[in-house]
């Protein structure tokens, strides 16, 4: 789907120290990552580079590729929690399903409707190299399905229900008809 970004959000649309995160129609957001082989002193710089995106944009999750580098790398930081980083990971198990709404920080002022599981196992390792399982449920779950999305190249606009796709300034929560 090709996305005409309305005047009124094209300021947001910018890649600069401010707002680091890649926008679409950027083509490093629409390729598969690598695995990663080895968590090394540059994998590290990565994650901090990622933490300090998110923060920056008040986000709640993020995928390396939005940082411009395909490698499978994933922040989950839903509102009041810790940011978990997770390198390689593989959701393993799937059970029921949610609706709810969605944006994403690589399409400012977009939003909406997305289905997705209501719960799900991920598998990958920390930041150290560890390996880590965890289970996660409503919005860790929704977020973490649509980080591991980017690391295949999907967006989240490829799974929305169309009928409800809006613009919405991010900043003040203003929807634009």
């Amino acid at each position: 789907m090709d996305i005409v970004v309305p005047d009124e959000f094209k300021y947001l649309y910018v890649t600069n120290a401010d707002r680091p995160v890649v926008k679409i129609p950027d083509p490093v957001l629409r390729k598969v990552c690598n695995e990663v082989t080895a968590v090394t002193k540059k994998t590290d710089e990565l994650i901090k580079s990622m933490l300090h995106a998110l923060r920056l944009a008040n986000g709640i999750g993020l995928a390396a590729p939005q940082m411009g580098s395909l490698e499978r790398i994933i922040i989950v930081a839903p509102a009041g929690t810790k940011p978990l980083v997770l390198v390689n990971p593989v959701i393993t198990e799937k059970h029921g399903e949610q609706i709810g709404q969605e944006g994403c920080l690589s399409i400012p002022g977009l939003y909406g409707d997305v289905l997705r599981a209501e719960s799900v196992e991920v598998q990958a390792f920390d930041r150290k190299g560890k390996p880590v399982s965890y289970e996660m449920a409503g919005l860790p779950a929704r977020v973490v399905q649509h980080e591991v999305d980017h690391l295949d190249g999907v967006l989240f606009i490829d799974k929305v229900d169309m009928a409800t796709l809006h613009w919405s300034h991010p900043e003040t929560d203003d929807e634009v008809e």
